[in-house]
């Protein structure tokens, strides 16, 4: 008796969960939907002509899909050139915080020296400035340098403004690297430099994808500075661009629509093809020992 009463409970407990996972997917599922909606209204919402825009219901199809949007947007409203200028912005800023960051952890973790933990304090007091705060201060130091009207004001200041949250990311990783790797390479005769640059550096490609992705969205997407220092039309990127189809008393919501829709796709695809990577680096980032 005891053992067909085991067997119904371990029956019913098997029916149980298998319920309360079926009911998680649901969710899981519904969630996923939702976060997709915004996405495909964006689509509908770009082969629609200004009319079109008002007078359908959001999610429905014109009776003539208007590609002339894609194309005109690209060739005649000059974004192919916005688009070169926020992907080679987006790629020097990711790379040369990557790099920077990296460099400031290692000697945070593996160096000791005085001023170690003030100098990790001073990153982490950067997280909590707002960047709102440093744009009349900012924009006096490149008015001074003559690099009010440059790119390189642009790449200066992303990778300033991400080196506190990229340091963050990638201390947990490296206080949960094993050491005795480095000690071996040390035994063999490898000197800092070739440590870092040919075996902590590889360890940590993980968790780079990740600080890579937060980076590429921020530098991607972002507005303000962009719109403060640069005035000359053919240094702007993609996010200023879109403005040269909003005038005083018109607006193509059509052309408006492809734009945003060409400026979402290249960070969508970065996360589509790295989103293993970048789960592998939360998870590996988040333990320590």
């Amino acid at each position: 008796m005891r053992i067909g009463s085991e067997r119904n409970s371990d029956g019913q407990r098997s029916i149980g969960s298998r319920l309360l996972y079926g009911l998680l997917y649901a969710a899981l599922t519904l969630t996923a939907v939702l976060q997709l909606l915004p996405l495909v209204w964006l689509f509908f919402f770009s082969l629609k002509n200004s009319q079109e825009v008002f007078n359908l219901p959001p999610f429905s199809l014109p009776s003539k899909l208007r590609w002339e949007n894609y194309e005109s947007v690209w060739s005649q409203g000059n974004i192919s050139k916005y688009f070169i200028n926020s992907v080679w912005i987006t790629v020097v800023s990711v790379v040369l915080t990557i790099l920077l960051a990296s460099f400031v952890t290692y000697a945070l973790t593996r160096m000791r020296w005085r001023l170690r933990p003030l100098v990790l304090g001073l990153f982490m007091v950067g997280l909590m400035i707002p960047v709102h705060s440093t744009l009349i201060p900012l924009f006096n130091l490149f008015q001074k340098l003559n690099m009010t009207d440059s790119q390189l004001s642009l790449i200066l200041s992303y990778t300033a403004f991400n080196l506190p949250i990229t340091i963050m990311i990638l201390l947990g990783f490296y206080y949960a690297l094993p050491r005795e790797i480095e000690e071996a390479a040390v035994m063999d005769g490898c000197g800092v430099n070739r440590v870092f640059l040919q075996i902590v550096l590889p360890m940590t490609a993980s968790v780079i994808v990740t600080a890579a992705i937060i980076n590429m969205i921020y530098n991607w997407n972002e507005f303000i500075f962009v719109n403060t220092f640069i005035s000359s039309d053919e240094l702007k990127t993609l996010t200023v661009g879109v403005q040269n189809f909003v005038g005083q008393y018109t607006t193509n919501w059509g052309a408006v629509g492809a734009t945003l829709m060409i400026s979402i796709l290249p960070i969508l695809l970065a996360f589509l093809l790295l989103s293993n990577r970048i789960v592998e680096g939360i998870a590996a980032g988040s333990v320590k020992g």
